[in-house]
């Protein structure tokens, strides 16, 4: 099995290398692929050293597996040069999330759509992952109407650039923005860019995206999205009401025997998820789960979990370890 990680210098594409060893996934040949300025440095992958290549070098070798993770442009440039080389690629840009004729796939929620014609496949936005997989048995059991969603995303979705922002800041150092304010000590409500209906793109991307892999363009859904001084992972609030009748008791059940799911609601003992607690762990967390007082068959939850992990990298190899398993590479 050769897996290509593209990207891999980067902080998604060295998280894919830890899931990959933690998933105990095997690996004869690794390739790490990463620009020119980082050709020729050195890795450790499951106790070898590895020499990244340039993206042009790694397309010379067999590759059953391309894990990308380096930008829309570079997605769109190669993922087919990759596929014509007879590789699966794993994007985890935004570049083919919504081409019908690619799967965006949660292996949770619809990791059976897969079909093994799919040489490419998406791979969904951290935030987006996220709330499907607490959202997917419970739009089942009683079929959601309407979705409000504010987000509490972490500067670790932004990238290396957003992390060093907030380490320069902190100790009071001029440096390089990726934000247009300050990072450290505040709140953004502005991640991505801003389009022309006043949302951001990555606001419409929870909204286009859940209707994609959830199966219901019809689903209204709404989302604020804030860029916060947090390490360990994204937090969500999501307020959701049915179209059925709901019991909070059969909603527990439901959200505790979802897959990939763990339920964290204990709020008499100050127990519930935080980015602290999901930080380097591969499961989505819920919890602050109740009934919304103010409107029938609603309530309001709180959903946390690892954006690089479950997120982004935990994901991917979920997905390759689905490809392994059915032998189709």
């Amino acid at each position: 099995m050769n897996i290509a990680v593209v990207g891999v210098t980067g902080m998604v594409g060295r998280t894919m290398l830890k899931v990959l060893e933690e998933q105990n996934i095997s690996v004869d040949e690794l390739i790490p692929v990463a620009s020119e300025n980082s050709a020729g440095q050195s890795i450790t992958f499951s106790g070898k050293v590895w020499t990244v290549c340039t993206i042009e070098e790694a397309l010379k070798h067999k590759i059953d597996i391309a894990l990308f993770s380096a930008g829309g442009d570079i997605s769109k440039k190669y993922a087919h040069d990759f596929v014509k080389i007879g590789a699966y690629v794993i994007d985890n840009s935004s570049a083919f999330r919504m081409d019908k004729d690619v799967p965006l796939i949660v292996p949770e929620v619809n990791i059976t759509s897969l079909q093994p014609k799919d040489k490419i496949i998406a791979n969904p936005n951290c935030s987006t992952i996220q709330l499907v997989v607490a959202l997917h048995d419970l739009h089942k059991k009683f079929v959601i109407d309407r979705l409000i969603i504010s987000t509490y995303q972490s500067m670790t979705g932004t990238g290396k650039k957003a992390v060093q922002q907030y380490e320069n800041e902190k100790d009071g150092i001029s440096g390089d923005m990726a934000y247009p304010h300050p990072i450290y000590m505040n709140c953004i409500p502005h991640c991505d860019i801003f389009l022309e209906n006043g949302y951001t793109k990555e606001e419409m991307k929870l909204v286009r995206e859940s209707h994609k892999i959830l199966n219901d363009p019809n689903l209204r859904i709404t989302a604020t999205a804030v860029r916060v001084p947090v390490l360990g992972g994204h937090s969500e609030s999501v307020n959701i009401s049915f179209k059925n009748d709901i019991k909070l008791s059969e909603v527990m059940d439901t959200l505790s025997a979802a897959s990939g799911l763990i339920v964290l609601d204990d709020p008499n003992n100050n127990l519930y998820p935080m980015p602290l607690y999901a930080h380097n762990k591969d499961a989505v967390f819920v919890g602050r789960v109740r009934l919304d007082e103010s409107n029938p068959r609603t309530i309001n939850m709180w959903i946390v979990a690892d954006n690089l992990r479950k997120g982004a990298a935990t994901n991917a190899v979920q997905i390759a370890a689905y490809l392994i398993e059915n032998n189709w590479c």
